[in-house]
């Protein structure tokens, strides 16, 4: 059966629960891109395994959907499910120096509510824009941490057997901006074990990260920082890029910031392929004068040729 048919069957499966070509672009921070075949926002937990069941069903490709600060959605779109979590996993539980959160919820909100409650230790989460599934999915981090130093376990759906499971961090393959989790698991729950704090202390460490954020990098319609540092600590993707007199660089209405030189940036009448087009030709560029293969944070969806090609770290040959 071909993919067209096994979408069609699966919409029809689905009825109210699934909704037809979806516009992506819209629930992404970069705001361009096409839609989703079938595009699913389950409310509750019965729902979202009546969705995970048609998936399995048919051997679907799916498209988990958290904030959309790290995907670039190709023009011609996803030709598969796409599932948000927004309307379900949103719920956040404080016992003691432990914190439960929903996938859903956005790491700026959840490093403000545990720093108001004399927590420490999640502050550096507030300057990164995207929901706690994502952060564990590629182990989100900034200013001197990541999720990795906090993290206890992950409730994580596995979309092959449709069962739920608590994988201990251990389990999950965390490393530099990366994870052993597959595109059919789907983080529901993380439990993370903070420490006791200042209140203060905390806030003034918030504000301080807002403000370095506002200086140093361009709002906008951005996902982040592109490409990994190929050697973190020592060398950043962003000074290679500097280095060749790449910022302005523009394709169509996508262009290398002005401010920082490792941020895309998808200006007025920009598409996806704009932005695409952009990492490509500044990859090309800094790999033939440097010999450095900068590989990409952000996931490519629904391109012919994606990062998997590439070494998982930054290298020179």
């Amino acid at each position: 059966m071909s993919l067209s048919d096994r979408l069609h069957r699966a919409a029809s499966d689905l009825g109210s629960l699934g909704r037809l070509t979806e516009p992506l672009g819209p629930l992404t921070t970069y705001r361009v891109g096409g839609c989703a075949a079938i595009f699913a926002a389950p409310t509750s937990r019965t729902e979202l395994l009546d969705v995970a069941a048609v998936v399995a069903r048919y051997d679907l490709p799916v498209l988990v959907l958290g904030r959309g600060s790290n995907l670039l959605i190709a023009d011609s779109g996803f030709a598969g499910i796409a599932i948000s979590l927004a309307e379900l996993a949103n719920e956040i539980d404080v016992s003691g120096l432990e914190v439960r959160s929903g996938s859903a919820v956005a790491l700026p909100v959840l490093a403000r509510k545990t720093a108001a409650m004399g927590l420490t230790g999640f502050e550096w989460a507030v300057g990164v824009p995207g929901s706690i599934g994502g952060a564990v999915r590629m182990n989100a981090g900034g200013h001197g941490s990541d999720m990795a130093a906090c993290l206890i376990s992950a409730e994580v759906l596995d979309l092959r057997d449709l069962h739920c499971r608590w994988r201990p961090v251990e389990d999950l393959g965390l490393r530099f901006r990366g994870s052993n989790l597959s595109d059919q698991e789907i983080v529901l729950t993380a439990r993370l074990q903070l420490e006791a704090g200042d209140v203060d202390r905390s806030e003034r460490e918030i504000a301080d990260i807002v403000r370095w954020r506002r200086e140093n990098q361009p709002g906008g319609q951005n996902a982040g920082s592109v490409f990994v540092n190929p050697i973190p600590g020592e060398l950043s993707a962003g000074e290679l890029i500097d280095r060749l007199g790449l910022r302005g660089f523009q394709i169509g209405g996508a262009f290398v910031s002005e401010k920082h030189a490792n941020f895309i940036q998808a200006g007025e009448g920009a598409t996806a392929s704009d932005v695409k087009a952009v990492m490509d030709e500044v990859r090309e560029r800094v790999a033939r004068a440097t010999r450095f293969e900068l590989r990409s944070e952000v996931r490519l969806v629904g391109f012919a040729t994606a990062d998997a090609v590439l070494p998982e770290r930054g290298s020179r040959g």
